[in-house]
């Protein structure tokens, strides 16, 4: 193997490495949330380096296929979720 290859394969895995060690050190705490919008009820999961970033993202998620358009979904987003549940 070529060294310039040998090279690009190293900063290849050293790479890949990096951005999988920090995408799992921000992964902190993990939150469930339930959202009940206009009759409709979902619930996902999230994890992030906070609670409130991590109930934040799931409520999002969880919003996704029960809210039809831009305007329904920052309503929804805006809604208290029905319920809450998180690993600290």
């Amino acid at each position: 193997m070529k060294p310039a290859t040998k090279l690009t394969v190293f900063c290849a895995v050293v790479l890949a490495a990096f951005l999988l060690y920090s995408t799992l050190a921000a992964q902190k705490k993990a939150c469930n949330v339930c959202v009940a919008f206009k009759g409709a009820r979902n619930c996902a999961h999230a994890s992030a380096e906070t609670v409130k970033e991590a109930t934040k993202s799931a409520q999002t998620t969880a919003c996704g296929p029960i809210a039809h358009g831009m305007a329904e979904s920052i309503e929804c987003d805006n809604v208290p979720p029905a319920e809450v549940k998180c690993d600290t």
